[in-house]
């Protein structure tokens, strides 16, 4: 794609990288067959391709954003499907990243928007203030068709049935192997999953532990970034990132760490690209460094001695979140480590589109998400599992709110199968079989 970015325009670094990202579309449109907006919508506008369009026009005029751009952008997923079908190998998440942050700060949103980022940005990095939105949310939720707004009806869907109790495991601390250690490794504890399910991270911390890894919990970590990083807020999603940076290279310096361990994919890919988004910062080396390291949980366990079992009477439907498949080019480790421990383990149909969570996405535009949701979920129910799995806790609420099947995290699972407790969401239910 032919650009006329001014010498002058080009002196930015952001714009130097979104010129880099344009010429190499070339205007094919194999993006559009896998683009899960464009299937619902049907307009051009609301295809990767579609969207260049805008965001070229916006950037090389030097405009502020107006109404019709915006809608476009805010209607994007950034499911990254379009990365993995491009043939080209258009970065379309630095070039709708940077148009993000553009948007933010030349377009003003009428206030409701307004309101709303900023109630988001405010509450859902921060665990502490999140499980109080959610309580205020449960007990608010007989009232939701009062609502006049469907986002604020959506928010007050959020919240889940039982809200689980801080865990201990999250604080700042050391856990050391069971016998000889093979790894010292950090573990990402996020937020919005410490409020939502902290059976994650402490199936993670057993499973690791149980095959040898020393897990760290680093002082001072928290929020990756990602969730105001696609709202466009720069400046607070890099002081978020900043802080984890920081908190590993302590870390790193001190200890040292073998990896970075990410059991939530849209974390991973955020962590997996500090680098480039420090890439004119002071904490450049330091962010390169953490990023060089960063590792879904899946990677990490897939170089561990995982140890293999027969087959159990269980299938599992496996949900490739589009952070892990399409973020970070994640496709077989997940489905790999459940079949060595004995799962059954089967795909969806159309298994490449995005459940419509996608961060603040359901919130946000909960109409096409709730479509999205419907689709995926009539998906994995055709292929009659006892439970699915996910490895992102977005993608699990989003599915677990229209389905009646179990929705688990991948390492609880495997967690289980190892020695670990039953997962709270199969105990529930209680009509699953049982593991041999």
């Amino acid at each position: 794609m032919q650009t006329t970015f001014t010498p002058e325009q080009l002196t930015d670094p952001a714009i130097q990288r979104s010129n880099e990202v344009l010429r190499t579309c070339v205007h094919c449109g194999f993006c559009t067959a896998t683009c899960p907006t464009y299937q619902i919508l049907g307009d051009e506008l609301d295809s990767p391709r579609g969207r260049i369009y805008l965001i070229k026009d916006m950037l090389e005029k030097g405009r502020p954003a107006d109404e019709k751009t915006v809608k476009h952008i805010d209607r994007c997923l950034s499911c990254l499907a379009c990365m993995t079908t491009c043939p080209s190998g258009v970065h379309y998440m630095h070039l709708v990243d940077h148009a993000r942050e553009y948007i933010e700060q030349t377009y003003k949103r009428p206030l409701s928007d307004r309101v709303l980022r900023w109630v988001l940005a405010r509450i859902l990095p921060y665990p502490t203030r999140f499980r109080l939105a959610l309580l205020g949310a449960k007990i608010g939720r007989p009232f939701k068709r009062l609502m006049p707004d469907a986002r604020l009806r959506a928010m007050l869907e959020m919240a889940p049935k039982h809200i689980p109790p801080v865990s201990r495991n999250d604080d700042p601390q050391v856990f050391a192997p069971q016998g000889a250690r093979k790894m010292r490794v950090a573990l990402m504890t996020g937020c919005a999953q410490r409020a939502l399910n902290t059976d994650i991270n402490d199936a993670t911390i057993r499973l690791l532990r149980r095959l040898g890894a020393e897990v760290v919990i680093a002082e001072g970590q928290g929020c990756c970034g990602a969730l105001t990083h696609h709202m466009g807020k720069s400046a607070e999603s890099h002081a978020a990132a900043a802080r984890n940076i920081r908190a590993w290279w302590r870390e790193m310096q001190s200890g040292g760490l073998d990896a970075i361990v990410i059991n939530t994919s849209g974390c991973g890919t955020t962590v997996k690209d500090y680098g480039h988004m420090f890439r004119n910062d002071p904490l450049a080396e330091q962010a390169r460094a953490v990023s060089a390291i960063g590792k879904d949980v899946s990677e990490v366990l897939m170089t561990l001695d995982l140890p293999q079992a027969a087959r159990r009477d269980m299938t599992i439907a496996y949900h490739a979140a589009c952070s892990l498949q399409h973020g970070q080019q994640i496709k077989t480790f997940p489905k790999d480590l459940l079949k060595r421990v004995g799962f059954e383990v089967v795909e969806p149909r159309d298994s490449h589109l995005c459940c419509g969570s996608a961060g603040t996405y359901n919130l946000m535009q909960p109409e096409i998400s709730s479509q999205l949701r419907a689709r995926k979920i009539d998906t994995l129910e055709a292929r009659s599992p006892d439970v699915i799995a996910a490895g992102n806790i977005g993608c699990m609420m989003q599915i677990g709110s229209g389905t009646r099947i179990p929705v688990v995290h991948t390492v609880e699972l495997l967690d289980w199968a190892t020695g670990g407790p039953k997962p709270r969401a199969l105990d529930e239910l209680g009509d699953v079989p049982k593991l041999r």
